[in-house]
């Protein structure tokens, strides 16, 4: 490791040090100060009662001492300073007083005691003195002095203790990863699927392994790079993964952590982090939610932030004093690219964007093959089935699905995890635990039976509609029971066709509780909301209403265009009673066409509903010889067994 590298680690160690300081808090700091207040009060009663211990010894009056030792009952006497100690014949211990001006023999020669008699007495005379004595006679002044002065010196360690924290609060939280740290390395090979990111990628490990060749040409690495995707779809992995294939330091922070209740605090943070970063290079600062700080200035959404701009404003500013040979390379990563401030995207920052989409098939069951490595399958186990029932996971949904699996077969007892596991595990990442004791009664059953049935009656019937894979009336999370459909192929564009007849399937259990018991309950409540959204995007966003055309009223997260107000719209009163006018339409059209397929198959409806009060579960091949049976043609994927 070179020295500069000891020393920025040196720096980061003393950071570790205020922060634990800063961890430990006030609660932390009174335990301690009591528990030490504590000893220090057991060693005062103690030591206390170490001094004055009492031996169990019989005071008697100098008088009383004269007669015994005129009869003889006294065999010696100790003599320290004003204290007589006599030793009886019969070995009891008796004390007594007088006065220290005077010797022993003169005071018990006061009482007409002759030295004769004393002759066979053994009299010894000690004078007081060294640190007991010392000790002793202070100790009423000492003791006190002592436990304000430990006291005094427990408050200022903890002031002094403040104070450092106070020093450290502007300091960068950045978590610092070696580039010699083999147990945080992470390599491409560990990031299975995103071929177009890490293509993207390779170019930035290229640069920090050997930045002079492009250099010489006259080219300049971008300094920041933006990774977007849903969450969970690994783009900090990516990040970790082109830090460890650079080897070069990693310094991990939240955007979150730059902001705090008092202003400045957040760029004096930035200004800290981008300073480490640089006595490190080669280096990569990566900066997680960056939406946290990097949202549009002054644009209404959310309210003015003076703290949150002024870091935002750092961290611009740090980014355009880089020089090109300063070798750190800015990452950041959001789901969240829309809020962004237009300064952060433009070219000279984060000028270089890197799309990380949700996995397709075959990266799915690459990803579901890292997960496994650490973990005993079952024969039966065929990762592409798995890979192939999980359209739309994200690489975090396929590691919570390897891990229910194990869960699920660890519960039972078992050493190896099956297919069974599997996919009972897909349905808990979708839907949630089974609610095995939320038991409905007879007419909720029957209710929920009729409910799904519709769903799957109507998806089967109209050409556009996924294919149903499972009907269940067992409770799994908040829905009372579910239809699971999935779709023939990994979808990247979707048609109106495709979007009328999921509104149609939508409703099918909606039309199913009306038609057969003549009323509705709150189940298809979620329906509704579903369906009623996707016919607005429908109209707003994506120009499928014939009558007001190719036109996007609202942005892709239902607000308004351009980074303004949430409530504040782009169109008129009248625009917007159109809208709701054709949304109205598309859902009436939609209730037409469930409610013709339900009442012309009716038949079919009972036989799905009654199967299903039966075995409250239905899979797929059972689902579709049932519809087989009643002259509706599966639909079957070509490619799959």
């Amino acid at each position: 490791m070179t020295k500069k590298n000891k020393k920025i680690k040196k720096d980061n160690n003393k950071n570790n040090f205020f922060n634990k300081i800063q961890k430990g808090g006030p609660k932390n700091s009174f335990s301690g100060n009591f528990i030490i207040s504590v000893l220090i009060i057991f060693f005062v009663v103690s030591a206390y009662s170490l001094i004055n211990e009492n031996k169990a010894k019989e005071d008697i009056s100098i008088s009383e001492l004269a007669m015994a030792v005129k009869f003889g009952e006294v065999k010696e006497i100790s003599v320290k300073s004003g204290d007589i100690e006599a030793i009886f014949q019969n070995d009891v211990i008796k004390t007594s007083k007088k006065e220290e001006s005077s010797n022993i023999t003169e005071t018990l020669a006061a009482y007409g005691i002759t030295s004769s008699e004393l002759a066979n007495i053994k009299i010894s005379v000690t004078q007081d003195s060294g640190f007991f004595y010392w000790l002793l006679n202070l100790s009423p002044i000492l003791f006190p002095v002592l436990f304000i002065a430990v006291f005094i010196w427990l408050m200022t360690r903890q002031m002094k203790g403040s104070g450092m924290q106070a020093f450290s609060f502007g300091q960068s939280r950045a978590r610092l990863t070696e580039p010699d740290d083999q147990k945080q390395r992470v390599t491409f090979k560990d990031v299975a699927g995103c071929k177009e990111a890490k293509e993207e990628l390779g170019e930035i490990v290229d640069f920090l392994k050997n930045p002079k060749k492009f250099l010489e040409i006259g080219a300049r690495i971008p300094k920041g790079i933006l990774l977007m995707g849903a969450p969970g779809t690994g783009k900090t992995l990516l990040a970790r993964a082109v830090a460890g294939e650079a080897s070069v330091a990693f310094f991990s922070i939240s955007g979150s952590e730059f902001v705090e209740m008092f202003v400045g605090v957040g760029a004096s943070r930035v200004r800290d982090l981008f300073q480490m970063a640089k006595k490190m290079a080669p280096a990569i600062i990566f900066m997680d939610e960056i939406d946290a700080v990097g949202r549009v200035r002054g644009g209404g959404m959310g309210g003015g932030n003076d703290e949150r701009e002024q870091t935002l404003n750092q961290i611009l500013v740090e980014m355009d004093g880089f020089e090109p040979n300063e070798k750190v390379v800015v990452m950041a990563a959001t789901n969240r690219p829309d809020v962004l401030d237009p300064a952060l995207l433009r070219p000279g920052r984060f000028d270089r964007r890197v799309t990380i989409d949700l996995p397709d098939r075959g990266d799915r069951e690459a990803i579901l093959e890292i997960h496994s490595k650490t973990k005993p399958f079952g024969e039966d186990v065929n990762l592409k089935v798995v890979a192939e029932r999980t359209p739309g996971f994200s690489g975090a949904d396929l590691y919570s699905l390897m891990n229910e699996g194990a869960i699920l077969a660890a519960r039972e007892n078992r050493n190896k995890i099956s297919q069974f596991d599997l996919i009972r595990s897909i349905e808990k990442v979708m839907l949630g635990p089974e609610r095995k004791s939320h038991i409905l009664s007879k007419k909720g059953k029957e209710v929920t039976a009729y409910h799904e049935a519709g769903h799957a009656l109507v998806a089967s019937a109209l050409p556009n509609a996924d294919p149903i894979h499972k009907i269940s009336i067992i409770s799994r999370g908040r829905a009372a029971g579910y239809t699971l459909k999935l779709p023939v192929e990994d979808k990247k564009l979707q048609s109106k066709k495709e979007f009328l007849d999921d509104i149609a399937m939508s409703l099918g259990g909606y039309v199913a509780e009306k038609i057969v018991f003549g009323d509705l309950t709150t189940g298809p409540s979620n329906d509704l909301q579903v369906s009623t959204a996707l016919a607005r995007d429908m109209v707003t966003k994506y120009g499928m209403s014939d009558n007001l055309g190719p036109i996007a009223l609202e942005g892709a997260e239902g607000k308004t265009l351009f980074g303004r107000g949430v409530n504040e719209k782009e169109y008129s009163e009248e625009v917007g009673a159109m809208i709701d006018k054709e949304v109205s339409k598309i859902m009436k059209e939609a209730h037409q066409k469930a409610e013709q397929i339900i009442i012309e198959r009716r038949p079919l409806l009972d036989i799905i509903a009654k199967r299903l009060i039966e075995t409250e579960t239905i899979e797929r091949d059972e689902f579709e010889s049932i519809l087989v049976a009643n002259g509706i043609q599966p639909k079957r994927e070509e490619h799959l067994v």
